[in-house]
């Protein structure tokens, strides 16, 4: 079957949601884990790097899984918008002392 421009936009949207979209949920999620995790900043910042590769992971799987194109930018702009607020709430709190 012959498919149409508008099956190619919507899975080019995906795409590009996913990558951007992803990478964006991925980048919040280690700054706010690195922030929040309690142990040494060290050992939080490479947890949080190894955390980020399964949540980018889990948000292309989201963003493909989504019955529309709606409910995917949707359900990674809910978590983006949270992890924003959240990493804006611990970086008021942080201490920047010396870094451990």
């Amino acid at each position: 079957m012959r498919r149409g421009w508008r099956y190619r936009s919507e899975v080019a949207a995906r795409v590009g949601l996913a990558a951007f979209g992803g990478y964006a949920l991925a980048a919040l999620a280690t700054a706010f884990l690195s922030l929040t995790l309690p142990m040494v900043r060290s050992e939080a910042v490479a947890t949080a790097t190894l955390i980020s590769f399964a949540i980018l992971a889990g948000a292309v799987i989201w963003v493909f899984a989504a019955r529309t194109l709606l409910l995917a930018a949707l359900g990674l702009g809910l978590p983006i918008a949270l992890l924003g607020l959240g990493l804006w709430l611990a970086f008021d709190g942080a201490s920047m002392g010396p870094p451990a």
